[in-house]
This record gives C-alpha cells, sequence and structure tokens, in this order.
C-alpha cells in the first residue's frame, strides 16, 4: 500500500467515525475506556490471548506482574501527554521534564513520610495538591528568565534543571535523603468491603485503575485547552512565533502557561508513583528516562493527544513485550537485555520512514509536508 493510498484509508476512518450518531461514538469511547479497567485481570487477559500478558506465551510480559506493567505504562502516558502540551502544542524543545516528576514525587514523600527530615505526617490526599502547586512554581521559576531562549538552548537548559534536582537527591547530607532516599511514603487512602486497605503493597491493580482515572480527566482537559484561546495560541507560537508576537499574542506569557500546566501533569504523576512505591531515591528520576518521555511525545505523534498516548504506551510497554522473546525464536541468550536496545532501533526507523509520528495531528502532518516539498529541489526552467 503506497503512502498515498494509506493517508486516504486513515481519511475514510476518520470522516466514518465523525458521521456516526453522537451517542454510537460515545457508546464506543465508553466500551474501550470499560475494556482497560478490565484489562489488568487475569481472567480477562488470558481469556483474550492475544500479546497483553497471557502466561501461556514466553514473549508476552511473564516475568512481571501484568498490573504493574500497566501501571508502569499508564505513568509514561500521564507524562507523555503532560509533556506533549510543551512539545507538542507549544513547540518547545525539554528535555528535563523528569524534573517536575521528580519534584511532585518528592514533595508527597517529604510530606507524608514520617522518616523524612521534615518528620511531617500528612495524609497522601492531602499531600497530592501541594505537590502540584510546587511543581507548578518550580515550572514558573525555571520558565521566566529561560523560555525566552529557543531550540537547543531551550533544551540545554531544562536538561540541566532536571540534572541539578537529581544531583541534589542523590546527597546524602540533603533534604532528600541521597540513596537511602525517603521511606515509608503513605498510601492512597481508600478501604475496600472487608475492611483492608485498598492501596497496598502486594497488589498493583488499585493503583492503576486510579492513575487511569486521572488520565481521562487530564485528556478531557487538554482537549478543552487545545480548542480554546489559549491552545490557539500555543499553535501559533508552535507555527512561526516572531510571527505571532507581531500580531498581538503575547508568546511569552503563554509559553508560561504551558511550562507551568505540563509541570502540574509531572508533579501529579509523579505524587501518584511516590504513592505506590512508598520508596524513593533519586535512582527514580534518572536522565534516561527524561529522554524516553520525549521519545514518546515524537514516536506517537507530537501535537496531538492521541499521539501522546499511544507514544507514551508504546515506549513503555515494547521493551517490556521483549521480554523472553529469544525463547521464541529459538535463541540462546536472554533478549530482555537487548529490548532497550531493539526499541531505539524501532524508533530511529521510525524517524526515517515516518518523521510525523505514528499518530500525527493533522496540522502537525501538514507542517510535515510543506516542510519536505521545501527540501526537494525545485527544477529550474531555461530562459529563452
Amino acid at each position: 500500500m503506497t503512502a498515498t493510498a494509506h493517508k486516504g484509508k486513515l481519511a475514510q476512518m476518520r470522516q466514518r467515525w465523525s458521521d456516526m450518531p453522537k451517542q454510537v461514538r460515545w457508546a464506543g469511547l465508553a466500551a474501550l475506556v470499560a475494556f482497560f479497567y478490565i484489562l489488568p485481570n487475569r481472567w480477562f487477559y488470558e481469556y483474550l490471548g492475544f500479546p497483553i500478558g497471557s502466561e501461556y506465551f514466553a514473549f508476552y510480559t511473564t516475568r512481571s506482574d501484568f498490573a504493574a506493567v500497566l501501571f508502569d505504562t499508564a505513568v509514561f502516558v500521564l507524562l507523555a501527554v503532560g509533556l506533549n502540551v510543551v512539545v507538542g502544542f507549544t513547540g518547545l524543545l525539554d528535555l528535563g521534564y523528569f524534573g517536575f516528576y521528580a519534584v511532585g514525587a518528592y514533595t508527597v514523600a517529604l510530606l507524608t513520610s514520617p522518616a523524612s527530615r521534615l518528620d511531617l505526617t500528612w495524609p497522601w490526599l492531602a499531600a497530592v495538591p501541594v505537590a502540584i502547586v510546587v511543581t507548578m512554581i518550580s515550572g514558573v521559576i525555571l520558565g521566566t528568565p529561560t523560555l525566552r531562549l529557543r531550540g537547543d538552548y531551550l533544551a540545554i537548559v531544562t536538561l540541566g534543571f532536571a540534572e541539578m534536582i537529581r544531583l541534589y537527591a542523590a546527597r546524602n547530607d540533603g533534604l532528600l535523603q541521597g540513596q537511602r532516599g525517603i521511606p515509608e511514603v503513605q498510601h492512597p487512602p481508600g478501604p475496600m468491603v472487608d475492611g483492608r486497605p485498598l492501596f497496598g503493597v502486594v497488589d498493583s491493580k488499585p493503583y492503576y485503575w486510579l492513575i487511569l482515572t486521572v488520565i481521562i480527566v487530564i485528556i478531557f482537559a487538554m482537549r478543552n485547552l487545545e480548542r480554546s484561546r489559549v491552545g490557539r495560541a500555543w499553535v501559533a507560537i508552535r507555527e512561526d512565533e516572531d510571527a505571532a508576537e507581531i500580531m498581538g499574542v503575547p508568546t511569552f506569557k503563554y509559553k508560561l502557561w504551558a511550562f507551568a500546566i505540563g509541570a502540574a501533569v509531572g508533579g501529579l504523576t509523579g505524587a501518584i508513583f511516590a504513592g505506590k512505591q512508598t520508596f524513593i531515591n533519586s535512582d527514580s528520576f534518572l536522565l534516561e528516562s527524561s529522554i524516553l518521555v520525549l521519545a514518546a511525545v515524537i514516536l506517537g505523534g507530537a501535537g496531538g493527544i492521541k499521539g501522546a498516548i499511544i507514544g507514551g504506551a508504546l515506549t513503555w510497554y515494547l521493551p517490556e513485550w521483549f521480554r523472553g522473546f529469544g525463547q521464541i525464536i529459538g535463541l540462546d541468550f536472554d533478549t530482555a537485555e537487548y529490548r532497550i536496545l531493539i526499541f531505539g532501533l524501532i524508533i530511529i526507523v521510525m524517524m526515517i520512514f515516518r518523521p510525523q509520528g505514528l499518530v500525527p495531528n493533522r496540522r502537525r502532518a501538514a507542517e510535515f509536508a510543506d516542510r519536505r516539498k521545501e527540501a526537494v529541489p525545485q527544477e529550474t526552467v531555461p530562459s529563452e
């Protein structure tokens, strides 16, 4: 199938979906949401029998708790949706997004753990809003002096921010207690029917359901933002910041909003992560993870929420999917050691043959098409 035919088929599918009655579309979305809520139940994914974790096939995620894998995948999806505000909507290159994730996680740990140096025991639910506000403030503090930079210079500054957070967290005599970390972080509240805590250490399903609910809420909020005046200003900045400023768009203000909103989503994700892990240290916030989140946004298709979701899910789940793959193809070595290498090769191939991403935003796809036309040398017509 040629690229033109593929695009035409996708356009037909979008049009067919748009032509459906509103009730049918809502019913389809509700069925999809119900599918993801049921997914971590073992009886369900074993009944389905396709590559999502069945133990009957060695190349499915056999060496991990499938609910825990789904939670980690959902964490990456939420981070990709938050980073998409900065990279996809506004067109800013941010290499230090994991720094906001770390700020949110450490804020919850400091406020809820009796083993922290603040010696506070706030409930997890009370600490989450504080974590969101602290990460938003950190985004504003970082963005105010640096958002006048563009391109590679902004990327270097954001990278330095994430590394400063990590290096300070690694200091054993600091507030964040270095490699010893902060244990005894409190779980989210909620009892089961028999009175036991819903959020514990053994079962990861409640945490997955919690973060899935948060993802749904964030997606609705992002869609409204994308269609609002703020979203249109972000698109104008992404396409041509100078032209947007000439037309009266306060570019610095809207870029600062994008940084603050993206930071808030990252901080919320970190708060949920800390509540599940109950222990965090600097090893949880490495530079490689920050690069992976950026790769997720680009892989799925920067500028679109669907692309960020798909990119985030594939970025985390594909390496897990490759665990034990060697047993299927008859190799003696453990392919789990090479799963990141295989995933990296997939990303390289994607960037060569589909730089706009798997599910590109329509406007972004049009921008790539225009750039491709500009890159093709034009034939000169000889003068008579």
